[in-house]
C-alpha cells in the first residue's frame, strides 16, 4: 500500500474553499433549479458576501502565520517606535477587529513590546489599519453613502451592502474624519493651464442652512433667544427666523468667449422675429467649487482666488467676477484683488438687476400685462448697452410725471438707488462684446446642488462639524475630485498613523 504524503501542509483557504464548494452544491441541487432569478440574485448577494468576507478572513490569517514563522525562525528585527524607542521584546497572538465592506474579520499580528511604552505592531503598518475598527473601503462607502443622502439613508445603504458593520452615530463621525485633508490637497492640485484668450470667471453667493441653536454665530444666537420671548402662532410659509447659519460658496471656471447682443438677452418689446435668432450664453468648463460654514466669507473668497490664480498666475487672462450685489461681497473681493495685485472686472448678475426693474415695471403697470413687459423690456435693453445712469434718472422723471403714490413709488426709487449705487458693476455692454457671463447661474447651481439638495433636505438641523463635512465633500464630489482626493486622504492617514523611520518601505493597500 502507498503511504499517505504526511509532508502536505493545510491550505490556509481551505475555510473559503468549503465555503464556495457549499455554495455550488447548493446551486446545483435540485431546489435551486426552482428558483426565480430574484431568489438567486438574493441568495448570492449574502452567500457570495459571506465568500468574500471568508476569503479576507483567510488571507489574514495566511499573514499571520507567516509573521509568526519568521519570528520563531530566530531573524530578528530592530523595530523603534514612533518616539524613537527600541522594542526588544515580541510576543504573538494580539488580534483585532477590522470591520471590512465584506463584514467583520479579524487580524492577528505580532507584538513587539518594550518596557513603560506602547506595543508596536508591524502588520499594523504593513495592512495600513486605520486607528479605529472600521476599514478605509467601508469609510469611502459611508462617505459615498452620507454625502448624496441623509445619515438615516447611508446607513441602510451601507447596513445592506455589509451587514450590521457600522452605526449611524459613527458613520456620522467617519464622514467628519474623512474631510480632513481637503485643504492641504487643492494645495497640491495644479489645474489645467488654458490659453489667455479664455476668460476666468469667478463667482461668490450665500446660503443660509438651519443648523441648532449651539451653532448658530453670535448675532444670530441672541436674536434668536430675544425672539424666543415673543408670542407667535405659526410661521409664513418658508420662514426661518434666527434658525440659520449662512454658508459662503464659490466657484471658479474657465469659458470661452461667446460675444452677443443685449436683444440675445432681452426679448425685443413684440417678441422676436426669427430673422436674427438670439445667440447662447458663454458655458463654464472646469468648473471647481468651494464652501464654507465655519470659515469666514474672506478666508472662502481668498481659496476662490488662490484656485483663480493657480490657473493664471502670471495674470494673463481676463478676471471676471460675478456677484449678486452683497456690499460686504464686493468689500472682500475688493480687498482681495488689492492684495494680489491682480485687475478683475466686477459685474453684478443681471438676473437680481432685472428683478429691481420689474418692480418698478408694476409699479407703472399691472403685473402680467404686456405693459408692463414691454415697458421692462426697454431700460433693460438700455441697461445691457451700458446707460444704467440714463435708465435710472428717466424712471424717476416717470414717476415724478404721473405723481405715482407712495405705495408705488417705493419700487421706482428701490431701483434707481440700486442702479446708482453700483454703476462700476453694471458694464455690461464691455462684457457682451467681449462674450463674458452676466449672471451668476453657476455659482446658484452650486448653492443648490451642494446646500439646498442635501443640507436643505425636510427636517434636518446641523451641528457644525457634520455640516461642514457634508459641505466640503459634496464639494469634492462636485469637482470630480472624489478618487484622487481619497487616495491622498489614505496617504495622509497612513503618514499621521504610522509615523516610523522605515514609512517609505510599506505600500498603502487603498
Amino acid at each position: 500500500m502507498t503511504p499517505y504524503d504526511t509532508h502536505a501542509t493545510a491550505d490556509p483557504f481551505a475555510d473559503s474553499l468549503s465555503a464556495f464548494e457549499s455554495l455550488t452544491t447548493i446551486l446545483s441541487g435540485s431546489d435551486a433549479g426552482t428558483w426565480t432569478h430574484t431568489d438567486l440574485e438574493e441568495y448570492l448577494d449574502l452567500a457570495g458576501r459571506e465568500l468574500l468576507r471568508l476569503l479576507l478572513q483567510d488571507h489574514l490569517d495566511l499573514r499571520a502565520m507567516r509573521e509568526e514563522e519568521q519570528m520563531r525562525s530566530g531573524a530578528r528585527q530592530v523595530v523603534v517606535g514612533p518616539e524613537g524607542q527600541v522594542r526588544p521584546w515580541r510576543e504573538t497572538g494580539h488580534p483585532r477587529w477590522l470591520a471590512s465592506v465584506f463584514g467583520m474579520v479579524r487580524v492577528t499580528r505580532v507584538a513587539h513590546r518594550g518596557q513603560g511604552v506602547s506595543n508596536v505592531h508591524r502588520a499594523d503598518a504593513v495592512l495600513s489599519l486605520p486607528v479605529g475598527r472600521h476599514s478605509t473601503g467601508l469609510r469611502r462607502l459611508a462617505v459615498t453613502e452620507a454625502v448624496r443622502g441623509s445619515f438615516d439613508q447611508a446607513h441602510d445603504a451601507v447596513t445592506r451592502r455589509c451587514g450590521n458593520v457600522l452605526g449611524k452615530r459613527r458613520l456620522e463621525e467617519l464622514v467628519v474624519a474623512a474631510a480632513v485633508d481637503v485643504d492641504s490637497f487643492y494645495r497640491t492640485m495644479i489645474p489645467v493651464p488654458c490659453s489667455r484668450e479664455m476668460p476666468l470667471v469667478v463667482q461668490v453667493d450665500g446660503k443660509g442652512v438651519v443648523v441648532r441653536p449651539a451653532a448658530l454665530r453670535e448675532a444670530t444666537r441672541r436674536a434668536a433667544e430675544k425672539a424666543a420671548g415673543g408670542h407667535r402662532a405659526r410661521l409664513a410659509p418658508g420662514e426661518k427666523p434666527n434658525r440659520e447659519r449662512m454658508a459662503t460658496v464659490a466657484c471658479v471656471f474657465d469659458t470661452r468667449p461667446v460675444p452677443r447682443r443685449p436683444h440675445d438677452v432681452i426679448h425685443p418689446p413684440g417678441g422676436r422675429s426669427g430673422e436674427r435668432p438670439a445667440r447662447p450664453g458663454p458655458r463654464a468648463q472646469s468648473k471647481w467649487c468651494t464652501a464654507s460654514l465655519v470659515r469666514p466669507p474672506e478666508q472662502v473668497i481668498a481659496d476662490a482666488f488662490d484656485q483663480a490664480e493657480a490657473r493664471d498666475p502670471k495674470h494673463l487672462r481676463p478676471w471676471v467676477v460675478v456677484v449678486d450685489g452683497a456690499r460686504h461681497q464686493l468689500d472682500l473681493i475688493a480687498a482681495e484683488t488689492g492684495r494680489r495685485g491682480v485687475t478683475v472686472h466686477v459685474l453684478l448678475d443681471f438676473v437680481h438687476v432685472a428683478e429691481y426693474v420689474w418692480a418698478a415695471a408694476h409699479a407703472f403697470h399691472k403685473p402680467g400685462t404686456t405693459e408692463a413687459e414691454s415697458w421692462a423690456a426697454g431700460p433693460l435693453t438700455s441697461i445691457l448697452a451700458g446707460h444704467a445712469a440714463r435708465v435710472a434718472a428717466e424712471m424717476t422723471g416717470q414717476a415724478e410725471r404721473e405723481h405715482l403714490p407712495a405705495s408705488r413709488r417705493e419700487s421706482v426709487d428701490a431701483c434707481e438707488r440700486y442702479l446708482t449705487g453700483h454703476l462700476d458693476q453694471l458694464h455690461y455692454d464691455t462684457a457682451l462684446n467681449n462674450g463674458w457671463p452676466i449672471a451668476t447661474g453657476a455659482v446658484e447651481g452650486a448653492c443648490r446642488h451642494l446646500i439646498a439638495d442635501r443640507l436643505g433636505i425636510t427636517g434636518a438641523r446641523w451641528g457644525l462639524p457634520g455640516a461642514e463635512a457634508v459641505l466640503r465633500l459634496r464639494a469634492v464630489v462636485s469637482n470630480g475630485d472624489l478618487d484622487p482626493y481619497w487616495r491622498y486622504h489614505a496617504a495622509r492617514e497612513h503618514e499621521r498613523l504610522y509615523p516610523t523611520p522605515d514609512q517609505r518601505t510599506y505600500a498603502l493597500t487603498s
